[in-house]
């Protein structure tokens, strides 16, 4: 019994301890639990009154959440940035690869000399083997040695192994790691150049599009044999950077895959054309596929910058009595005071002596006895032969005339002597000497311009003769100062130009032509043809007085020669009177 009551007094009291116990311990959780609270809450307030009171915080929240909004919208377009005008293409942008013999080397450096600018222009000229180093070199651009090519096939039994080892010239020069190129502008060691007007030519193309820039052969037969697609490497040509790299990566495959080729330029448009890049044509370029005398080229250029003369070593010297290398030294001094222009021809007339009058600025000035039409004069003389010589002058790829040999109608030419430049007036004046060279008396009753000595011509430079339409300048003569000397000014045209004159005998010549015409269109078989004009008369009458130099004469000439009777008499002007009247009235006509 009384272990019973042991017990339950025992579980009464572990009962009680428990209850206190639990009490005991839940009291102080509570009062942690709210003080914890309280602190959270304080905490957030202190923290939401911050932000209320910080704009730039509440910016940054507002920032924060356009941001998240921004990431799942698309970015709106901006305008490109507005770019200021490109930089213009100057002699630092080109550099050239000139390929050379060693055979030759210390003969046709002297050519290079001529036009290189140490200071100016880079570019590397690549020879078979070495050569001896000179007191010179560093006229000249750096000499390499070009690599070997023997892996290459070359079965055209006609040609050279060395076309393939020319034709990777511009790859090469890509190799040597020159900065800021836009232009690769190839060239042989007998090639001239004229640098300024390279550079004109070149800048009106971008740079940055794949080019293949350069001209034909003179000869039709060699363009006909190897393309008229095709730059001729010798007059140059030039290749964008793009296109030099593109080239450089596949040139040695496609080298490859035309073996049979001759030369060098042709393996260049065989890669050009796998690339899909046609030739853009710059007639300033200049093969020159020629023999003989470079006057009648050079005198009539096309209305183009002059870019390249080559073949210095076949056709002859430029000017007369000086070997080819002085020759062109005396080019220097024109091309220092008006690059753009050199070369460049105008036509104009002498009215009260009935001459024709073409001036090659910076390189001659012709004077012709009569008036031919300026469409006549643009048209190269035949001073030069082809580069096929049995071929006839049907065998070039341009107009040209025939040169006159009777001496009436032989002009006479005079050559620079010497250029200078005026600051005052803003002018050049060049003088041109006659070259006389022994030649029959001429009997035609008119002027004679043996008696002038010299000419003297005035022109303004005009850098930026190229950056506008092409059009031929003008030129006027002007009163003389001195006997034996004219005086002509070139530039410009004006509105108060004339582009053309007739003079009364070849007014009279197209009178005679026209009438020819009509009566054989008649039916007419016996024909009387009277004229006063003895000048005129002994022109159709004697055929060694006419060469086929004026187109009219040549057209009478045609008609002359039809199966039917004509005779060409001289009457007197008192006996032709409304004849005379009718030629007199047409000479106002230009033709």
């Amino acid at each position: 019994m009384r272990s019973n009551r042991k017990v339950e007094e025992n579980f009464l009291w572990d009962q009680i301890m428990k209850k206190r116990f639990t009490i005991a311990w839940t009291f102080p959780k509570l009062v942690v639990s709210s003080i914890l609270l309280i602190s959270i809450i304080c905490i957030f307030y202190n923290l939401s009154f911050s932000n209320a009171s910080n704009p730039s915080n509440h910016r940054s929240n507002i920032i924060n959440t356009l941001h998240v909004v921004d990431q799942a919208m698309p970015p709106p377009v901006s305008s490109p940035p507005k770019l200021g005008p490109p930089e213009k293409t100057t002699l630092h942008h080109l550099v050239f690869g000139i390929a050379a013999s060693a055979r030759l080397w210390e003969h046709r450096k002297n050519y290079i000399k001529l036009w290189w600018k140490p200071q100016e222009m880079r570019g590397t000229v690549w020879l078979d083997k070495t050569v001896a180093n000179r007191s010179d070199d560093h006229l000249l651009p750096p000499v390499k040695i070009s690599c070997d090519t023997s892996k290459f096939k070359y079965k055209n039994l006609k040609g050279h192994y060395s076309a393939i080892r020319i034709s990777r010239i511009v790859s090469e020069t890509l190799r040597l790691g020159f900065e800021d190129v836009r232009w690769f502008v190839m060239g042989d060691d007998d090639t001239y150049f004229v640098p300024e007007n390279l550079v004109r030519v070149l800048s009106k193309y971008d740079h940055n599009q794949l080019y293949y820039i350069g001209s034909l052969s003179e000869s039709h037969l060699q363009n006909i044999h190897f393309s008229y697609g095709m730059a001729y490497g010798g007059g140059g040509f030039a290749i964008s950077y793009p296109l030099a790299k593109a080239l450089a990566k596949m040139q040695d495959r496609c080298i490859q895959r035309y073996p049979g080729l001759y030369g060098s330029d042709d393996r260049i448009h065989a890669c050009m054309a796998e690339l899909g890049i046609p030739l853009t044509k710059e007639p300033g370029f200049h093969q020159y596929d020629v023999y003989g005398s470079l006057l009648g080229l050079l005198s009539s250029h096309p209305v183009a910058p002059l870019i390249s003369i080559h073949h210095l070593d076949v056709v002859g010297p430029i000017f007369p009595n000086v070997n080819r290398v002085q020759a062109l030294q005396r080019l220097k001094v024109p091309i220092k005071l008006d690059s753009a222009a050199i070369m460049q021809q105008s036509v104009c007339y002498d009215k009260t002596r009935s001459w024709t009058i073409s001036v090659s600025w910076g390189y001659t000035v012709q004077i012709y006895r009569g008036i031919f039409s300026v469409r006549e004069m643009e048209m190269p003389a035949r001073t030069f032969l082809n580069w096929y010589k049995r071929a006839d002058y049907t065998g070039f790829s341009f107009n040209t005339r025939p040169v006159a040999r009777h001496a009436c109608q032989k002009p006479f030419v005079f050559y620079l002597s010497n250029a200078l430049y005026n600051k005052n007036t803003n002018q050049t004046a060049s003088e041109y000497v006659q070259h006389r060279l022994p030649s029959s008396e001429c009997k035609w009753n008119m002027a004679d311009p043996s008696r002038i000595e010299r000419v003297q011509v005035y022109k303004k430079p005009d850098p930026h003769l190229w950056d506008k339409a092409p059009r031929r300048n003008c030129c006027r003569v002007l009163p003389r100062k001195k006997k034996g000397t004219m005086v002509i000014d070139v530039g410009v045209c004006g509105e108060d130009d004339e582009f053309g004159v007739s003079s009364p005998p070849q007014a009279e010549l197209w009178a005679t032509f026209d009438g020819l015409s009509l009566a054989s269109n008649e039916g007419h078989r016996n024909v009387i043809l009277e004229m006063d004009n003895l000048q005129v008369v002994n022109m159709l009458n004697h055929v060694d007085v006419v060469d086929g130099s004026c187109t009219v004469i040549t057209s009478i000439r045609g008609l002359l020669d039809c199966q039917w009777n004509v005779k060409i008499e001289r009457v007197y002007k008192e006996g032709n009177v409304a004849t005379d009247c009718l030629a007199h009235m047409d000479s106002t006509a230009s033709y």
